[in-house]
Order: C-alpha cells, then structure tokens, then sequence
C-alpha cells in the first residue's frame, strides 16, 4: 500500500484535519476519507523513507509487545477500539509499524473486525495472534487475550534470546581464528617463502600448500570474495527453500551438542504456545493446527499434525501425542493429568516452565563445554600453520647437522 498525505474538512465539526492514510491508489484514499466522514481538500503521495531506510527498518519482537501491551491496556481502560489505536499510533516510533497500525485504523473504521485488520499483515502477527485476537472478540475477552499474546511474544523471544547469546562467544572465537590464520597467510607465509626461495630444495607437501594458498590469496583476493559472497548468496537462497529448511530442521534435531538444546526449545514453544490459546478459548483442533505452526520447525510440527489426526478421530490428546517422533514423554504425561482433572492449558503451563527452566540449564551446560573445545580448535589452527612453517627449517638442520658428522 502507498501512503498519501491529506488535508481533509471534518463534517461533524467543520474542522480541517491534516494526518496520513494507506491506500492502493489516490482515488482510494479519498473513498476511505469518505468514509470516515471527510471531505478531501488535497491528497499527495507520500515520497516515503530512502531505500536505506526501507531495508534497515523492521519490526522488532519489542516492537509488537509494545503495541500489544499499549493496546490492552488502552481497551482494559475502557476507550473504544478506533481511540485506543489512535492513541498508539501517536506513540509509535517505529515508521514500520506506524503504516501497520495506520491501515488497521482504515479497515477497522471500514467496518472489518480487529482480526481481519491484523490479518492483513502475516509478515508482522502470526496465526497464533490472529486466533487469539479472534477468540478474545468472540468471548469478549480481547485485552485479556491481547496480554497472553504479548506474555507469549516475550517468553518465546526470551528462549531465542538465550540461545542467540550462547551462541555469541563461540562466533567470535570462530572470527579471531579466521582472523588469525589470514593474518598469518598474508603477512607471515610470504616472508617464509621468500627465505625457503634460496634454499634450493624441494619444500614439504603440508608447506608448499601452505604458500600457494597464500599466494593465491593476495594475487586473487577478490576472485576469494566474490566467491564467498556467491556461496553465502546461494546457501541463504537454497535455506528458504523447502529442502533446505527441512535439512535446517533436521541439523537441529541431531546435531551432537545442540540436539537437546533445539529439542527443548521445540517442546517448550509448543506447550506454552497451547496453553495461551486453550486458555483463550481456541479449539483443542485448531491449537493443535497452529502450534504445529508455531513450533517452527517441519519434523515437530509433523509430529503434532500427526497428532491432530488421532484427535479427530476421537484418540484423546494424551494418547495421540504419545509415541509421536520428537514429542518428549513429559508432555502426554501431564496432558493425561489434564484431561482427567479438566486442565489440560494448566498442564501445559506447568510442563512449558519445566522445559523454560531445562533450557536455561542447557544453555549454560553447552557454553561450558564449547568454550574449551574452541580454544583446542584456535591451538590447533594456528599450531598446524606454525608447523607448517617451521617443518622445513627443522629438516634443513637435521640434514645439516647429518653432512658434519
């Protein structure tokens, strides 16, 4: 959608109104003014942010909490929905999320429902969103159901977080010793080369791949990184791809010190995800259907459709998800003690915290471990190429050494 800027006459109180409105087309930003109750003076495009800015905006988890939380409380207060969204957009700083918060005034004043509104807008609130939203204006509940969603955004980016910042150490690490074993190529491999060059003699396999790497290097740096930039450019389009999602998935689920990790989070998302939407007062199907979603990642979420299909056909939850690939035994366990005390949302809280609370572990136990192996990886990286270096002078003076006795 464009946005266009508007002088318009207000009807009711004969007043001249300045603000912005989306629209596809000139022609109908003024039927949406119309609509509203204004009579258009002028209307212009907008000329919009430059390109920079257009790709280095987005819309933070931080962004939506925000909103959602503002808007819960604006509506718990008791201003009418058209208000309470005006009131948000006036404290939005975000110019993303602004245009997001502009249109949903345009179709909610055109008469839609808040969900459809947010509906319009997959890239920003996801099918766990719209089912709560939906639920809480069918139970007339919506700041309650508008409070589940931000507490879900923030314990689920929360998890993220931890992950991401376990993850920081080692990637540096892994920078200092690309950083460390280019330096060596491109400053100290050459002078070796140049002392050897006199020498007369044949060098070392290990060293003489060492100095033609190097060599290549300087000759051909940008032939390296157009290379590299080729390969990051394909590997990130083969990663949205449905095969390359699936071998993602996969290396999360096995990959030797990250399995548990990954699984844990898997579990943790899943179950926090259905007791928010059974508690609203989303079907036990449709929790099903969007958790599977939720998940993010195809294996899991396989499983849980698996699920869904015993469910249908009349399996009780505990029993469906039992024996499912990649379902910890945690989950059917408690969900059984649910289904015969009637709280199976509650259930699922207690068995998200439990998972919360192993990942934290998890994360802690994976820095420990990593943390040394990195430092073995650093040694031996740096080792190889100083031995690589040195092997020749140590076969010269042994040769040396041989001829004088």
């Amino acid at each position: 959608m464009l946005r266009f800027t508007y002088s318009a006459k207000d009807e009711q109180t004969k007043k001249i109104v300045k603000s912005v409105v989306q629209a596809e087309s000139e022609r109908e930003a003024a039927k949406v003014l119309i609509a509203q109750g204004l009579s258009p003076l002028s209307i212009q495009e907008e000329s919009g942010t430059n390109l920079l800015t257009r790709l280095t905006q987005r819309i933070s988890t931080k962004d939506k909490v925000t909103f959602t939380r503002s808007l819960a409380t604006l509506i718990e207060a008791g201003l009418p929905l058209s208000q309470s969204l005006h009131t948000i957009i006036e404290q939005t700083q975000n110019p993303k999320m602004r245009d997001v918060v502009q249109d949903i005034i345009v179709s909610v004043e055109g008469g839609h429902s808040l969900g459809d509104s947010f509906a319009k807008h997959p890239q920003v609130f996801d099918r766990v969103f719209l089912a709560l939203i939906r639920a809480g204006e069918i139970s007339g509940t919506l700041d309650m159901a508008l409070r589940r969603i931000a507490d879900q955004q923030e314990k689920d980016a929360e998890s993220v977080r931890k992950i991401r910042g376990a993850m920081y150490y080692p990637a540096i690490v892994m920078l200092v010793i690309i950083g460390v074993i280019v330096f060596m190529m491109v400053t100290i491999v050459p002078q070796v080369a140049q002392l050897y060059e006199g020498l007369g003699k044949d060098l070392p396999f290990l060293t003489q791949a060492l100095v033609t790497t190097s060599s290549f290097i300087i000759n051909f740096w940008y032939l390296v990184l157009i290379v590299l930039a080729i390969a990051i450019y394909f590997f990130r389009q083969y990663m949205q791809t449905d095969s390359g999602r699936r071998a993602s998935d996969r290396l999360k689920l096995n990959a030797p010190l990250l399995k548990a990790l990954f699984r844990k989070l898997y579990m943790a998302r899943f179950t926090r995800t259905g007791e928010t939407l059974l508690s609203t007062g989303v079907p036990m199907l449709d929790m099903l259907s969007i958790s599977a979603e939720a998940v993010n990642n195809t294996f899991v979420g396989q499983s849980i459709h698996n699920a869904e299909e015993q469910v249908k056909g009349g399996v009780a939850l505990s029993k469906a998800l039992k024996g499912q690939d990649y379902i910890m035994p945690l989950i059917p366990q408690m969900i059984r003690i649910g289904e015969q005390s009637g709280q199976i949302d509650q259930m699922l809280g207690k068995v998200a915290k439990v998972y919360e609370d192993e990942l934290d572990e998890q994360i802690k136990a994976i820095s420990t471990i990593i943390e040394p192996l990195l430092m073995v990886v650093m040694a031996v990286s740096a080792g190889g190429i100083v031995v690589a270096i040195l092997f020749p002078i140590y076969s010269l003076v042994t040769v040396t050494g041989g001829n004088l006795n």
